[in-house]
């Protein structure tokens, strides 16, 4: 394992929010398969990325939301290679012809409540035949792809075979201590990822202050705790909103590329700590990260943005001040015995509010933590160590809540009953 290879798998430009990206690609691989303008798009879906496409911006479609807009852009989009930021391609005349199909009743999606990982199956009925893809597990992961119901060989390229599910189970596994010495293993190709990452994720934090309420974002030089968070919920809030602007996604997530890069960068610069220490932070509380994700579910009933992020941002915290192996097992027993149980009901502006508690809760986490202070392990779910922490919010998600996204999706579905 070594950092060049996690962020190559982890570390990724997205535009938009990833579950419709996701959606948005898989249409435009099957309608390739179709030939011809496509005529009707069938969709079935995981519960988990139905919830994620449900009430989420999409780049370029002035304003549109939801999964049959995705869907829809997808199978007219002409570029598959575009990957995650295939609404850069997004066109008035695609707009256009959009709208026609949803309009029409052509655009169907379905959920399927057995499937519990990521799952996109997407069929295109086209004027010259049908198309159909499906992607599993990961956004890009494309495992079968079929022309009129003859499957089609697939690349390793075409694929997406970048082994993300084993660099994220081998991080998940790693040892606390091991973390911390790869996070010191950074290349200056490895450096100049992360900076990238940080320049694109503040760049649309800074973009969007605007959607938020005048004052609410101070000015720089204010209070880092009270500004900091809230700069992280504008970038989370134009993302979701669908400005269209890229951004570094992390371990499947732009809100979490987003909410770590920026609190960490910005908190690390005010602190005065030279860049190649700030990188290294980042690079710790990315991995976090993605230990955190491995734990919860690539896609989860608890929100990644402020438990997984809010967990990366502790540790890399404490790292920034000085605090050893010890420190960071107290903070992420506090963020475990804090935020655990924040839901996640799907991608929309309201992630911004929750991705700002996530930054808020792991600065004074990470403060508790450097002043020897946490959460014992007598509390509730928090464990005997760090390690032992995240198991138990990962046995939390992945089986405690095993319920919560059956009620959120029946919630959902009589919302769009109603209108």
């Amino acid at each position: 394992m070594n950092l060049t290879e996690y962020l190559a798998a982890e570390w990724k430009p997205a535009l938009g929010c990833t579950e419709p990206a996701a959606v948005a690609y898989a249409a435009c691989l099957a309608a390739g398969q179709g030939q011809g303008a496509p005529r009707m798009i069938r969709l079935v879906l995981d519960a988990r990325t139905y919830k994620n496409c449900h009430a989420v911006g999409i780049p370029n479609s002035g304003q549109r939301t939801g999964v049959l807009w995705a869907m829809a852009l997808g199978a007219l989009l002409p570029d598959s290679s575009l990957g995650l930021q295939i609404f850069e391609g997004v066109t008035p005349e695609a707009l256009v012809r959009a709208a026609r199909l949803v309009d029409s009743g052509a655009v169907h999606v379905e959920v399927d409540a057995a499937r519990t990982e990521l799952y996109i199956d997407c069929t295109v009925g086209c004027e010259g035949g049908v198309g159909r893809a499906v992607l599993e597990q990961e956004h890009t992961r494309l495992v079968r792809l079929e022309s009129d119901g003859i499957p089609v060989a697939l690349t390793q390229a075409a694929s997406g075979a970048e082994g993300v599910d084993g660099v994220r189970e081998r991080v998940g596994t790693l040892p606390l201590a091991e973390l911390v010495t790869l996070a010191g293993t950074a290349t200056e190709a490895d450096r100049g990822r992360l900076r990238e990452g940080m320049a694109l994720n503040l760049a649309m934090a800074e973009h969007c202050v605007g959607h938020l309420p005048k004052g609410f974002v101070a000015a720089a030089g204010v209070e880092p705790w009270l500004r900091i968070p809230r700069l992280v919920s504008a970038g989370v809030l134009g993302r979701m909103s669908g400005e269209p602007l890229t951004v570094m996604s992390l371990a499947g997530s732009g809100n979490k590329g987003i909410t770590v890069s920026v609190a960490m960068g910005l908190w690390g610069r005010h602190q005065g700590h030279p860049e190649a220490r700030i990188e290294e932070a980042l690079a710790l509380a990315c991995l976090l990260t993605t230990a955190t994700t491995h734990r919860l579910g690539t896609l989860s009933a608890i929100c990644g943005a402020s438990n997984a992020a809010g967990i990366g941002i502790a540790v890399g915290l404490v790292h920034l001040g000085g605090g050893g192996l010890a420190q960071m097992d107290l903070a992420i027993h506090n963020m475990v015995g804090n935020l655990a149980g924040l839901i996640c009901d799907g991608a929309k502006i309201g992630c911004a509010m929750k991705a700002m508690t996530g930054v808020e809760a792991a600065f004074r986490s990470a403060t508790l933590a450097l002043a020897g202070f946490g959460i014992p392990e007598t509390d509730g779910i928090v464990g005997t160590d760090g390690a032992a922490s995240l198991a138990n919010l990962g046995r939390l998600a992945q089986l405690g809540m095993a319920g919560v996204d059956t009620e959120i999706l029946d919630i959902m579905q009589a919302k769009l009953k109603r209108g």
